[in-house]
């Protein structure tokens, strides 16, 4: 899965910043809203290069941007050791929303980093990669609500009308999260056809035809119930790309299971009757060998050579139109997120 993202939900207000001195809680206020702005603006940066910009080192240097900015941010509002006239309950709060958001961006980023090398290698990997990535956006999440709160206490205990308006930065922010959960929502019923597919591969190189059976089924299982979640998915919006190759792939991975394996079964079970024959037979002096065996062997010869070639272009036929898929529907998803996340 390409995006690792960590989304800081960050609330601003409408107020002007005008002094550090602070002759009444409004500039107080705007002091602080003004350093919360800044790490909107950073915040909003490593949004949009994780969702338009394809060089790991231009995403991951908006990521240190942002910790900057939340480092930067706290050694300002850290130093307003008093609050307003003594009154540091909403300075507190602020200071502990951004010491969380820093911990897990910095520190839990590397951890999610190093789960998300391993994710694709099963389906329960990949499904706690984003369970503990989306964990962590609700730890910030569950801080920012707190941060809020505690804005609103203030307002309301120094008699200051708050706008509601969301800023525009804040809009663009709900956007990219609504984008990504999309975009993680129909990848999950993606992959994990694609990662049974890559189990089914494996036991065919194996010929493993107990392990090519099993795989086959789950496959199919697995297609079926993604089909089915596929028809309560509505489109994002007008968009109903994602829902569409996810659909014509999972019937791909369906058929593949219930047509292309059954002929692979076919051709191992033939393949190893024939070799059985030619161990038969070589075993035996030419004296000992029938007229029937010898015939039957040279019979087989003919058709295991023909069963080669009909495989062989059968096989063909399903990894090319396979790879197709897969990199149709990885070609979407980019498509999709580039195309939905607001530019910078």
């Amino acid at each position: 899965m390409k995006n690792c993202l960590l989304i800081v939900a960050l609330f601003c207000f409408s107020i002007s910043v005008n002094a550090q001195e602070f002759k009444n809680p409004v500039e107080y206020l705007n002091y602080i809203g003004k350093e919360q702005e800044n790490i909107s603006k950073s915040m909003w940066k490593y949004t949009s290069a994780v969702a338009h910009s394809k060089s790991a080192r231009r995403i991951d240097n908006t990521r240190k941007l942002l910790v900057k900015s939340i480092q930067t941010a706290a050694k300002k509002i850290a130093a307003l050791k008093d609050g307003y006239q003594g009154d540091i309950e909403y300075r507190n709060q602020i200071l502990e929303y951004l010491a969380i958001s820093e911990k897990n961006i910095n520190e839990e980023y590397d951890k999610i980093i190093n789960m998300q090398e391993v994710a694709e290698q099963s389906y329960d990997a990949m499904e706690a990669y984003i369970m503990t990535r989306d964990l962590v956006n609700k730890k910030i999440d569950a801080e920012n609500e707190k941060a809020e709160l505690a804005q609103k206490n203030f307002c309301t205990k120094y008699n200051i009308k708050l706008s509601e308006n969301t800023s525009e930065l804040g809009k663009k922010i709900k956007i990219s999260n609504d984008v990504f959960a999309y975009h993680t929502e129909l990848y999950l019923i993606f992959f994990k056809t694609n990662i049974t597919d890559l189990y089914l591969s494996n036991a065919i190189q194996k010929n493993d035809i107990a392990g090519i059976q099993q795989n086959a089924a789950t496959l199919v299982q697995y297609a079926n119930e993604g089909l089915e979640k596929l028809k309560a998915i509505k489109p994002f919006g007008s968009d109903n790309s994602m829902v569409l190759i996810t659909k014509k792939t999972l019937e791909f991975y369906k058929k593949q299971g219930e047509q292309f394996v059954p002929k692979v079964i076919d051709f191992m079970m033939f393949n190893e009757k024939f070799e059985t024959a030619k161990k038969s037979l070589e075993s035996k002096s030419d004296k000992d060998r029938t007229k029937e065996e010898i015939d039957s062997y040279n019979a087989m010869v003919k058709q295991v050579n023909k069963e080669i070639d009909t495989y062989n272009k059968i096989n063909n036929t399903n990894y090319q139109e396979k790879n197709t898929l897969i990199n149709q529907w990885n070609a979407t998803g980019d498509t999709f997120i580039s195309a939905h996340v607001p530019m910078g």
